[in-house]
């Protein structure tokens, strides 16, 4: 019997970009290059390697965005991915992460799956939550922040690290998982993989195709609101100490004001 993996992968503005928000407050992403999700990496790779240890897998990638989001897809795909889903709607624009859970539930309801591996935080809202409100919505267990992650026997287990300690966990599938940058470097496309790519299949679907209406989903239908933004302030010079003897206490003195210490 196959096994069916569904990585979700974002597409993101490039955080050394200069990033702006638009009139409605939300990123402007024409302003600024895009690029797969750096965390999404992780468990796109993870997901590959699940697939090459199992006598029959496939490994579908699926994102929700606008139309240059396809561009995380076919990253996705020139990493080793068979098949890719991107859904976009006009009416997506504006729709938080409780929103987001409920589109990539009902896309992974509908192209059927044993596991689901997601990065442990997108690097542009950087909220973590969106595998736990999967996990909640598919009504299947979850297994997050896996630094080591394998499957055997119909069974998901992991090792989850922390500064304490570290845990062996387990869950049977269908489950959700995420994976940390621990969990192992990504493998490079290789100019045959991003060739290939371009022929393999990514499927195109719409808030109709997944029986949701505008308004649960985009601004209308978000739980968060983004009430104002502003600039970052502009990085001032450091205070400079000379030490003439007292540096130390002069560097204590400094770190107690800004509550260091």
């Amino acid at each position: 019997m196959s096994l069916k993996i569904i990585v979700t992968v974002k597409h993101v503005p490039d955080a050394t970009g200069d990033r702006h928000f638009t009139d409605d407050l939300t990123v402007d992403r024409d302003d600024v290059d895009g690029l797969l999700s750096e965390l999404d990496e992780y468990a796109v790779e993870q997901a590959l390697r699940i697939a090459e240890e199992a006598d029959d897998a496939t490994v579908t990638v699926v994102t929700v965005g606008p139309e240059d989001a396809r561009d995380a897809l076919r990253k996705a795909l020139s990493m080793g991915a068979g098949q890719a889903i991107h859904v976009e709607d006009e009416d997506l624009h504006g729709t938080d992460a409780i929103g987001t859970s409920l589109v990539l539930a009902k896309a992974i309801e509908k192209a059927g799956y044993d596991l689901v591996v997601s990065g442990m935080a997108s690097t542009d809202g950087d909220m973590g939550v969106v595998p736990a409100l999967l996990a909640e919505r598919l009504g299947v267990p979850q297994v997050t922040l896996l630094s080591e992650i394998g499957v055997e026997d119909g069974v998901v287990h992991g090792r989850r690290d922390s500064d304490a300690a570290s845990e062996r966990l387990e869950a049977r599938l269908p489950a959700v998982v995420s994976v940390t940058d621990q969990s192992g470097e990504a493998r490079y496309p290789s100019f045959k993989g991003i060739m290939a790519a371009k022929k393999k299949p990514v499927e195109s679907w719409d808030l109709s195709d997944l029986d949701l209406d505008a308004d649960d989903v985009g601004a209308e239908g978000a739980y968060t609101v983004v009430e104002a933004v502003a600039p970052r302030p502009a990085r001032t010079a450091g205070e400079i100490v000379k030490d003439e003897g007292e540096g130390g206490k002069r560097l204590a003195e400094f770190l107690a004001r800004q509550k260091f210490i």
